[in-house]
C-alpha cells in the first residue's frame, strides 16, 4: 500500500501482519480522490476506522490542514502512528482510540 498523490507521493505504508485489517486498495483510493480532491485543501478530515490510517495520510499529502485518526484495536493504532510519522504529517495529525 502507498500513498497515490501530493507531498507524500509514492510512499509505502505499513500494513498489518494479520488479515483483521483490509487496506483500501490504490485503484479504489484513486476513484475515491477523483471525486473529493476539491474538498481536501485545507480541510479538517475525520478518518474513522482508520485501519493503516492510508485515506487520511493521502488527504494530508493533498493538502488538507489536519486530520483525526480514530481506531478502536491497539493494533491499527500503533500502524496508524508508525505511518503518520513515516509521512511525516505528526503536527497535522491526532489520534483517537475510544
Amino acid at each position: 500500500m502507498r500513498v497515490i498523490s501530493g507531498k507524500a507521493r509514492g510512499l509505502k505504508l505499513n500494513t498489518p501482519k494479520n488479515e483483521d485489517v483490509r487496506p483500501t486498495t490504490d485503484r479504489v483510493k484513486e476513484s475515491l480522490f477523483n471525486m473529493i480532491n476539491s474538498y481536501i485543501m485545507e480541510s479538517e478530515v475525520l478518518d474513522l476506522f482508520a485501519g493503516t490510517g492510508s485515506l487520511g495520510i493521502e488527504c494530508l499529502s493533498r493538502g488538507a490542514k489536519s486530520c483525526t485518526f480514530v481506531d478502536i484495536s491497539k493494533e491499527s493504532i500503533d500502524i496508524v502512528k508508525s505511518n503518520i510519522k513515516k509521512a511525516r504529517v505528526e503536527s497535522e495529525s491526532i489520534i483517537f482510540k475510544p
